[in-house]
């Protein structure tokens, strides 16, 4: 390379005229048509031209020139018709050199820049043609085609992020204007990109909406899709990003509709358990009664019968409803919303023990004395009529004055009594009762989880699912047993201990494990634990009971690699509907305080965290970090009183400062 030498480069997608000013081996300093020096190597060049400019003439000059002879490649570089040249060429397979090709397309005596135009003609249209700066080969049509189809997805996008990002900045500005020809699809992108961000596959483009519309966040997609009336303000997001909540699909609706209007017979062979005097406890608003209790005097002891609707009586295995049952794992529940696992139909109606009809149940029958130890027991296919459904609220006024339900509560405690004594970690907290007023409002209610009531529905829960356990096991049936370990510290002793020992002692417990076969379950203080008494609302449920209508004579028993497989897979899925309670109880929480700017609280100390403290307020059971602490010494435990300063539901902030 000479200095003067005319020639072209490629720079940031574009080919830029330039003249060498000195040449060392294959190291070039050039001046570019706008007067800027570049320094590159020769490899890097598009065309090297045999015209000489003289570098002697000034760089003004040279400038000039240089801006002269690219607008005239650039006008010669039009007249190229590459798309005739391509149907020409296509089936030749075969490399063309530069010097041909641009005979081909200027046949009257051709030149450097020539060359050039034909050059800059192929850079700017790559549809048709594979090339270098000195040959090039026609690609096959079904690459033409391919890299048209990537031109027009290209291109689409571009006005995609043109007119979302303009209809984006327009209604976060909440100016008025109509939503563009493209506003459904560009929805979707936007949708899945508050929901999934960076596993969204349209991440990019979203992306560059939200850039072209000078906002940053996914959060502004959230504001932007309730403007436009796609999302409620409240809208819970977790369901949308997991897919939950969706109408059930068509084959399971027809399958429930067919299935609920026409019930299988209860089969004759149950017993008849309908003389008996059953009722159900739940709270005020329950509409899917899965379980009853029953309580009869035999001389110095009782015969207690804890009655579960009998749901694989309807929901046979591997049906439509099963499969989609265990898709969702178990029912969800959230102060704004249920999410039923079965078809409403059945969880509702047909599934449910409502008061005054017949129902198909596993019963177990145990005879208890006074100090709740179990004499015998058995369990049976029945035939049940529920004849009342009571509230917690109800029960604990009739207590004292019914001597069956006072005797049920005492064997209640005697049973739990045998569990603490075998180890068993209670956990005595009260529940916070959330729920949505008629005008869309949260409101809450601090309700004693030991009520007497309450106390006397979970032992019973967890006795006949203790039975069920030793049942299963003495027959060597597999099932989902569940199973914990000793807890990493303990805090208190038996059911003593302060709502900051109980609150604490949870974070200490071991986490539960499933499998096929029984182990000790320290926090129940049992040998072998199953659940079988939610099976409207836990797929788990519903298989431990498919076993024991099995161990029945009622159908055939799941085998053990089955019973494995069905834990794995719920996994999962029950992991998710935990942390969506979760979550939206918080939810609802945060937003019942957001009305409560300035309020004051007690808290309870839990913990240092760095320069700050976590602490839990009781009257709601949420915890958060404590601010404006500083030089502040605390202990765990310490009860101090804090005003609720900020709160922001959606984002998941509650600050509270120290009062």
């Amino acid at each position: 390379m000479e200095a003067g030498q005319l020639v072209e480069f490629i720079d940031s997608q574009k080919i830029f005229c330039a003249v060498v000013l000195e040449s060392k081996g294959l190291r070039l300093r050039l001046l570019n048509e706008n007067n800027r020096e570049v320094k590159l190597s020769a490899a890097r060049l598009s065309h090297r031209s045999k015209v000489r400019l003289d570098p002697a003439q000034g760089r003004d000059k040279l400038v000039t020139q240089l801006k002269a002879i690219a607008a005239k490649r650039r006008e010669m570089s039009r007249q190229v018709d590459i798309p005739t040249l391509w149907e020409v060429l296509q089936d030749t397979g075969e490399w063309i050199d530069l010097p041909t090709m641009t005979a081909f397309c200027f046949p009257e005596q051709p030149n450097g820049d020539h060359e050039a135009a034909v050059i800059r003609a192929f850079f700017n249209d790559r549809r048709y043609f594979k090339f270098t700066p000195e040959q090039f080969l026609p690609h096959p049509a079904r690459k033409v085609e391919q890299i048209k189809a990537q031109r027009e997805a290209q291109a689409h996008r571009e006005r995609l992020v043109e007119q979302g990002g303009a209809w984006l900045q327009q209604v976060l500005k909440d100016q008025k204007g109509s939503p563009p020809a493209a506003a459904d699809e560009i929805v979707t992108i936007l949708k899945g990109y508050c929901l999934h961000e960076k596993e969204s596959p349209d991440q990019e483009t979203a992306r560059a909406i939200l850039k072209r519309a000078g906002a940053h966040a996914p959060s502004a997609i959230f504001t932007f899709m309730v403007k436009i009336g796609r999302w409620h303000p409240d809208e819970n997001l977790d369901l949308l990003r997991h897919g939950l909540g969706a109408p059930l699909p068509p084959a399971v609706e027809q399958h429930a509709a067919a299935l609920c209007a026409h019930p299988p017979a209860i089969e004759t062979q149950r017993r008849d358990l309908r003389e008996l005097s059953l009722f159900t406890i739940d709270g005020p608003t329950t509409l899917d009664f899965d379980d009853a209790l029953s309580i009869e005097p035999m001389g110095d002891h009782h015969r207690v019968g804890i009655h579960i609707i009998d749901v694989g009586h309807y929901v046979a295995k591997a049906d439509p409803i099963d499969q989609e049952a265990a898709g969702r794992a178990s029912s969800i529940y959230m102060p704004d919303r249920r999410i039923a696992m079965l078809p409403e139909c059945l969880a509702l109606e047909a599934c449910s023990l409502k008061a005054g009809q017949e129902r198909p149940a596993i019963s177990t029958l145990v005879t208890l004395n006074g100090r709740g130890e179990v004499l015998d027991y058995d369990i049976v296919p029945s035939r049940i009529r529920v004849t009342r459904n009571l509230t917690f609220a109800a029960v604990d006024e009739r207590l004292a004055a019914d001597p069956a339900l006072g005797a049920l509560l005492a064997m209640a405690r005697g049973y739990r009594d045998q569990r603490l004594d075998n180890g068993a970690m209670t956990i005595r907290l009260p529940e916070i009762n959330l729920w949505l007023n008629d005008d869309a409002q949260p409101e809450i209610a601090r309700i004693d989880g030991e009520s007497p009531s309450h106390l006397l529905v979970s032992e019973m829960m967890i006795l006949a699912n203790d039975l069920a356990a030793r049942f299963l096991t003495q027959r060597q049936l597999p099932a989902i047993f569940r199973a914990q370990g000793e807890p990493r510290e303990r805090l208190f002793n038996r059911e003593e201990g302060t709502l900051f020992q109980h609150w604490m002692q949870r974070k200490q417990l071991s986490r539960f494990s499933l499998a096929n076969s029984p182990e000790p379950h320290s926090g129940l203080g049992l040998s072998a634990y199953v659940t079988a008494t939610s099976p409207i609302r836990k797929f788990y449920d519903l298989v431990t009971q498919r076993q024991l209508r099995a161990a029945l004579g009622l159908e055939a028993p799941y085998a053990t690699e089955e019973i494995d497989f069905i834990i794995a897979a719920l996994a999962e899925p029950m992991g998710l509907v935990g942390r969506i309670q979760f979550q939206r109880q918080r939810y609802w929480l945060l937003k019942y305080l957001e009305k409560r700017i300035g309020a004051k609280y007690e808290a309870v100390v839990l913990n240092k965290i760095r320069d700050s403290y976590a602490i839990l307020l009781p009257d709601l059971l949420i915890e958060c970090l404590l601010s404006g602490a500083e030089g502040v010494n605390l202990k765990p435990e310490d009860r101090i009183q804090v005003t609720i300063q900020h709160v922001h539901a959606r984002n998941d902030v509650l600050t509270v400062f120290l009062s």
